[in-house]
């Protein structure tokens, strides 16, 4: 019994370490090129939909930092530049997407306070 447990712990050793680029089921891993235009897209989305909720009139601007976390689909947290009528401020959004639904999420859309 020890054996097999030893050898089954050894195997998903060695494939966690032989794809370390690999997505954790769960865990937040950053986002290499904030630049992609996919994760524009997810902002965008986000500022979209917080405006058509709270009847605010926000303007996105950047993202300034994000991760991604797998789950069923994948969720995006990311710190983004907005206007909010006349000044910049960061807000931490959340967005669950699920491709092969083409289904996005807004999850989370806070204030970020520096």
């Amino acid at each position: 019994m020890r054996l097999l447990l030893l050898a089954i712990m050894a195997v998903l050793f060695s494939l966690s370490a032989a794809a370390p680029d690999s997505p954790v089921l769960g865990g937040w891993k950053p986002i290499k090129n904030i630049n992609d235009p996919h994760v524009k897209e997810i902002a965008e989305f986000a500022v979209s939909e917080y405006n058509k909720k709270s009847k605010n009139k926000l303007v996105f601007q950047s993202v300034v930092k994000g991760e991604t976390q797998v789950v069923a689909g994948e969720n995006f947290r990311l710190i983004i530049a907005v206007k909010d009528k006349s000044s910049a401020v960061k807000y931490e959004v959340v967005v669950w997407e699920r491709l092969w639904l083409n289904s996005k999420i807004l999850t989370s859309f806070k204030q970020v306070k520096e």
